[in-house]
C-alpha cells in the first residue's frame, strides 16, 4: 500500500553541493514569502562544534555517536533569523568559521546524528511553512515537500564565492586550497553510506554558475507561487 501524504504546512526543499548558494537565497525567499527558514547545515555544524568542544574525534563515527548523549541543541526563530544553541550558549557567529564547516560533513556521514537532527527538522516542518536547505532535504527528510530544488554550480564558481565569503571577513584564502576543500566535501556528501547528497527525482534543477543571486531569487520564488496558485 502507498503511504499516504500527510497534511502539513507549505514546505520547500533546497538541497546542493556547497557553496552553491542554498543558505543565502533560502533566506531571503523565506523572508518574501512569508515562511520560516531553516539553515539545517547550521545544526551540523553545531554538532561538529559540539565534538571539538567536547574532544571528540571527528575522524571516529564511534566517538561522534557517544557524544550525543551530551549533546544539547537549541532552535531558536527570532526577527526572521535562525539563532543555535549549545545548551545554554548562541554559537550561531561560531558555526560559520571553517574549522567547524569542515567537520560539519564528517559528522553528516554518521547515521546516529543525521537520525537525530532530522527529527527535529521535521518537527520544525510539521509547525510552519519551511524553506528548508541542506543535503538530502527533499530526498529524506521532507520527501513530500510541495516544492523540490536542486541548487548546483561548477566547482570554480563555488570556490570563488566561499573565497568571497572569506574576504568580507578580513580571512586570506588561497583558491587551490578551498577548490581541494569543496571538492572533498562534495565526494564525502555524495558517498555517504546513509542518505547522501543527491537530486530527487521531482526537484527543478538549476545551475547558478551564471546567475545572479537576483535572478536565482526571482527563479525560486516563481516556483514557490506557482505551487501555491495550484493549491488555492
Amino acid at each position: 500500500m502507498d503511504e499516504a501524504k500527510p497534511t502539513t504546512p507549505v514546505s520547500v526543499a533546497i538541497d546542493g553541493p556547497s557553496g552553491a548558494g542554498k543558505s543565502t537565497v533560502a533566506r531571503a525567499v523565506a523572508a518574501e514569502v512569508g515562511m520560516v527558514y531553516v539553515d539545517t547545515g547550521a545544526m551540523y555544524r553545531a554538532v561538529a562544534l559540539h565534538c571539538i568542544n567536547s574532544g571528540a574525534s571527528l575522524e571516529d563515527e564511534a566517538e561522534i555517536a557517544a557524544s550525543l548523549d551530551d549533546l544539547k541543541i537549541g532552535v531558536v526563530f527570532a526577527g526572521g533569523e535562525q539563532r543555535v544553541y549549545l545548551g545554554t550558549q548562541d554559537v550561531t557567529e561560531r558555526l560559520r568559521t571553517q574549522d567547524v564547516a569542515d567537520g560539519s560533513s564528517k559528522v553528516a556521514a554518521v547515521r546516529a546524528v543525521r537520525e537525530l537532527l532530522v527529527k527535529l527538522q521535521r518537527g520544525i516542518a510539521e509547525e510552519c511553512g519551511v524553506v528548508m536547505d541542506g543535503r538530502d532535504i527533499g530526498t529524506y527528510v521532507l520527501p513530500f515537500a510541495d516544492v523540490k530544488i536542486f541548487l548546483d554550480a561548477d566547482a570554480d564558481v563555488r570556490t570563488r564565492r566561499r573565497m568571497g565569503e572569506l574576504a568580507d571577513k578580513g580571512l586570506e584564502s588561497s583558491f587551490e586550497k578551498i577548490r581541494a576543500e569543496i571538492i572533498e566535501r562534495d565526494f564525502r556528501d555524495t558517498n555517504r553510506a546513509f542518505s547522501p547528497l543527491r537530486k530527487a527525482p521531482d526537484a527543478v534543477v538549476i545551475d547558478t554558475s551564471e546567475m545572479n543571486f537576483t535572478e536565482v531569487k526571482k527563479k525560486i520564488r516563481m516556483l514557490i507561487e506557482e505551487m501555491i496558485n495550484t493549491k488555492e
